[in-house]
């Protein structure tokens, strides 16, 4: 393949315009606000994002580079096809069920990050256990997005992969650092744009190449390959229901997704962008099926491509690309490049983003400086997004397995966070204790479940199982759902039953050694509404409630001690000998 220099001049104009947007879009930053909440500026954008960049930065967020290149490969793979292209319906309901019922009581509270309810509730010690899998998630889904943008920039313009990734994250990384969600938003903008109508341009060019067969043929009868619609047998159907539930539900308790509703002016707007961007994935998703079903349907040595056809080569996960490449003009070929570069972007630029607010506020304010200025902490974020966006720029050029470990985390994220999120949001009485043991739970039973991405083969055999050709251990069984509901229902099994042994004597108090359950409704119980700590929660969130007057304590505790509670607490044990 020889080296396009067109295509190389169209990837640098494109990168320019982007990287040109995220430094306007920080400039609007430092222009706005007050400097005194630099870094909530920089995490929620002042939270006045408005309904249309929102809803373009959240679509864009997740309708990323794997969302085009998974859908097409999908449809394009034979005996699986679009009944297996379970991304744009799982996404768009995981996106409506968070903005009915997810949204409103997160926006409402003004939480700034997705952790804050977890340590608020649980502690900061369990905010940092939660901190593990949210941050591989983030760093594991960039990797692999990376790693898909630098194989496709390689069809096309042949050049090296290396350059490609590293280029690409660099101007992602770039303007990240410098605007935060302001630059992130506003280049959402312009890459959401470039994605719709580069792929849309692509379409009508591909389809009426000479080697193309009617689609409406090939989706329902065997041509070159087995019918692009696709079919879901029997013995599959718990292991496509594991699937949907997955993306359905563990597209939720993302950092990514809560950023944008923490953003909006209000919880109805939060509400408003989140059935927005379900539209918006389902209509982004449509030129992706009909690229795959292109694949599907093309006489692959009528092409410049040749024999064998993609999938033989194994080539199949590069589906898009490839049409673009060898079905469309090359002046064509360039856009839709430019928009899959669009599409990878978007999403990794929201994930280094995503990952470094959640360890500048929850592990290093909260937990470790917890009187730390807001320039120290937005000098944390500006570190950490380097250090984050350089470890995923390697994790893409180094391992060889990216996806495995994506899916492997995405994967405890749904078993762990959002069974905790249900918890921490709906369930009330659950504590530290249910908390940690229903993370143990689910994570030791997804890891005994195995991974074959990973080659790692189970230790718990379910119902169902076989071994493929690789002489790994594959599970039919629906068991990462089953981890998800045990994780969910040990949570609260566990609380209730530490808040049972405690309150009713059983277990004497000094056993509390996680202050879960003794000091926190003892608390509650004298004259403050809930008492927490000053560093979990900010001041203006406690509830004032009029003091009980009673013969012991009938002026040791009133509202106005409550609010100017700023520091670490006392002892209440010692209160009345004050």
């Amino acid at each position: 393949m020889a080296f396009h220099v067109e295509g190389l001049v169209a990837i640098v104009v494109f990168y320019l315009a982007i990287l040109a947007v995220g430094i306007w879009a920080a400039w609007k930053t430092k222009n706005t606000g007050s400097e005194g909440d630099r870094s909530e500026a920089i995490i929620v954008g002042g939270r006045d994002i408005g309904l249309l960049v929102g809803g373009f930065t959240m679509t864009a967020t997740w309708v990323g580079g794997g969302y085009i290149n998974g859908t097409a490969e999908a449809v394009y793979v034979p005996d699986y096809g679009l009944a297996w292209a379970q991304a744009p319906i799982g996404y768009s309901l995981s996106l409506i069920l968070g903005g009915l019922f997810f949204a409103k009581p997160m926006r409402s509270k003004g939480y700034v990050t997705m952790l804050d309810p977890f340590q608020q509730l649980y502690g900061k010690r369990m905010g940092g256990l939660l901190f593990i899998p949210a941050l591989m998630g983030e760093m594991f889904w960039a990797a692999a997005i990376f790693s898909a943008l630098g194989a496709t920039i390689s069809v096309i313009i042949d050049i090296n992969v290396n350059i490609s990734v590293i280029v690409s994250a660099l101007i992602a990384t770039m303007y990240t650092l410098v605007g935060g969600l302001y630059s992130v938003a506003y280049t959402d903008v312009v890459q959401l744009f470039c994605i719709f109508l580069g792929l849309w341009i692509s379409v009508p060019f591909a389809m009426s190449h000479p080697a193309v067969t009617d689609i409406g043929l090939t989706a329902v009868h065997r041509v070159y390959q087995a019918p692009w619609l696709g079919s879901i047998n029997s013995l599959d159907i718990y292991t496509w229901l594991d699937n949907f539930f997955l993306l359905t539900l563990g597209g939720i308790p993302w950092q990514a997704y809560f950023q944008r509703v923490l953003s909006s002016s209000s919880a109805t707007y939060a509400q408003v962008l989140s059935f927005l961007a379900a539209f918006g994935c389902l209509v982004m998703a449509i030129p992706a099926v009909l690229i795959g079903a292109i694949g599907a349907s093309t006489a692959w040595n009528q092409t410049d491509y040749g024999v064998p056809d993609p999938k033989s080569k194994k080539e199949a996960d590069m589906i898009l690309p490839i049409v673009l490449q060898y079905l469309c003009p090359v002046y064509i070929s360039f856009f839709g490049l430019g928009a899959v570069s669009a599409a990878v972007m978007s999403s990794a630029d929201s994930s280094i983003l995503s990952a470094s607010s959640m360890f500048a506020r929850n592990i290093y304010q909260l937990s470790f400086r917890q009187n730390a200025s807001d320039r120290e902490i937005v000098w944390v974020m500006r570190i950490t997004v380097l250090l984050f966006g350089a470890s995923a720029t390697a994790m893409a050029l180094l391992a060889s397995s990216v996806y495995g470990l994506w899916y492997l985390s995405s994967d405890l994220v749904y078993i762990i966070i959002f069974p905790q999120l249900l918890c921490v949001l709906f369930i009330k009485g659950t504590n530290t204790y249910g908390a940690i043991a229903g993370y143990l739970f689910g994570l030791v039973l997804r890891i005994t479940g195995g991974e074959p991405y990973l080659y790692l083969q189970p230790l718990i055999y379910y119902p169902g199982w076989y071994q493929d050709d690789n002489n790994i251990y594959v599970q039919r069984f629906p068991f990462k759902t089953l981890a998800m509901l045990t994780s969910f229902f040990t949570n609260v099994i566990v609380s209730y039953l530490a808040k049972y042994l405690f309150e009713s004597g059983t277990l004497p108090p000094k056993l509390d050694f996680l202050d879960a359950v003794v000091a926190r409704y003892s608390r509650e119980h004298m004259d403050k509404a809930t008492l927490v700590k000053s560093d979990n929660i900010v001041l203006n969130e406690l509830a004032p409630v009029n003091p009980r007057h009673s013969l012991t304590l009938s002026s040791t505790f009133t509202n106005k001690e409550a609010f100017n509670y700023v520091d670490s607490s006392p002892e209440l044990s010692n209160a009345e000998d004050n």
